[in-house]
């Protein structure tokens, strides 16, 4: 199965409109055949980054193949982007949960086994859907449960997290507005959303990002460590930023060819299985 949808909904009832939307979901899975019979499937929501300015293309589709290649039902969301305050995108992201879960016997996936898995500031999208499932402001919006928007696991690669000294301001900025209200960037801190109800957890990162602060995964995880949720890090010593697959796949000329941090995504794998 290789196909795009879009994801319209209208979100009127928390002041986002249909319009504001523009968000797709890309799926790239196995189709059901008789040879090899119903497998439900595992799911993972590939959220690329790119600041809250853009859908960086090199976290996209490359990255679901790979995970295809494993045997995982891929699906990558194309969120709005750009002047697209909070929670456009965040609710974005719940929508193309609640639609896989809703398909889950068409797509073969099975419904309790949902990994989303974020890159840069899709890194921070993904962590806000980890910490705000059970948000009534999420619920609410979509006409929904909190159990059908839930996420099983997460991956976070290089992810911005905090909003504080540390943070990456440009996505910050992108994503709460010119006004800098003070009260959403705290909330936007996402070291301070982690409880009991957060999935167990995958993050990377490298220790000499210069875009992205190392910090960010190191809150997270203490976070992590303090609410007792699993969790599994990798901190590599170099490599800098936006890395993708680490390989000449995702490379842009010489930048981001990093081969001892390319196995980051078997032991992502690993771990999705294995949760």
């Amino acid at each position: 199965m290789y196909k795009t949808i879009e994801l319209t909904p209208d979100y009127k009832a928390v002041g986002v409109s249909a319009r504001d939307c523009r968000a797709t979901l890309q799926i790239i899975a196995h189709d059901f055949n008789e040879e090899m019979g119903r497998r439900a499937r595992r799911a993972v929501v590939i959220v690329p980054g790119g600041g809250y300015e853009f859908v960086s293309e090199r976290e996209a589709e490359p990255i679901a193949l790979k995970f295809a290649g494993a045997g995982f039902a891929c699906f990558v969301l194309r969120y709005s982007v750009y002047k697209k305050k909070f929670p456009t995108a965040l609710l974005e992201l719940a929508a193309a949960v609640k639609y896989i879960r809703d398909n889950a016997k068409e797509l073969d996936i099975d419904k309790d086994r949902i990994t989303v898995m974020g890159f840069s500031a899709g890194g921070h999208l993904a962590a806000c859907l980890a910490n705000m499932w059970n948000s009534s402001t999420i619920t609410y919006a979509l006409c929904c449960k909190a159990e059908d928007i839930k996420v099983n696991t997460s991956v976070l690669c290089y992810p911005v997290i905090t909003s504080g000294e540390m943070t990456h301001e440009g996505s910050i900025a992108n994503l709460i507005g010119e006004q800098q209200d003070a009260e959403l960037r705290e909330y936007l801190s996402l070291e301070n959303r982690v409880g009991k109800h957060t999935p167990p957890t995958f993050i990377w990162h490298c220790a000499d990002d210069g875009c992205v602060p190392v910090e960010n995964s190191l809150y997270y995880m203490s976070a992590l460590a303090k609410n007792k949720i699993p969790f599994e890090s990798h901190i590599y010593p170099y490599g800098g930023h936006g890395l993708a697959l680490a390989n000449e796949s995702t490379a842009t000329g010489e930048w981001h060819n990093v081969p001892f941090a390319e196995g980051w995504a078997d032991l992502a794998i690993d771990f999705i299985k294995r949760n």
